[in-house]
C-alpha cells in the first residue's frame, strides 16, 4: 500500500507509491487522474535491488486512480493498492483515497 504522510497543516499529503523488483523492467512511471495520465512526467526512481519508488504530494479530500506504465509498453496495476475502479478500457485502475484531515 503506498505510504503516506500528511503535512502540519493538512493541505498536503506526501505520497510513496513503490514497484517490487519481481516486475523485472528497467523503466517505471507513475501514472493518474494527478497527472492527466501522462506515461513520463513522473518517472520512478530505480533502487540497485531493482526495485522502483517515487513520492509525490496530493491533496487531501480526494480519491487518486493510478497504474504504472512499464518499460514504454504496458500498463500494470498496483499490487498492494487500496482498491481497484473498473475503467473505460475494460481492465481496472488502483485507487487510492487521501483523507481530509
Amino acid at each position: 500500500m503506498p505510504k503516506k504522510e500528511y503535512t502540519k497543516t493538512g493541505r498536503s499529503c506526501r505520497v510513496t507509491f513503490e514497484l517490487p523488483s519481481e516486475v523485472g523492467v528497467q523503466r517505471a512511471y507513475l501514472c493518474g487522474d494527478f497527472n492527466d495520465w501522462d506515461r513520463t512526467s513522473h518517472r520512478m526512481k530505480r533502487r540497485k535491488d531493482g526495485s522502483f519508488h517515487l513520492t509525490i504530494s496530493l491533496k487531501p479530500g480526494q480519491q487518486y486512480r493510478y497504474r504504472f506504465f512499464l518499460d514504454d509498453e504496458r500498463w500494470e496495476n498496483d499490487w498492494s493498492a487500496e482498491a481497484y475502479l473498473p475503467n473505460d478500457y475494460g481492465g481496472e485502475d488502483s485507487v487510492l483515497t487521501i483523507d481530509a484531515l
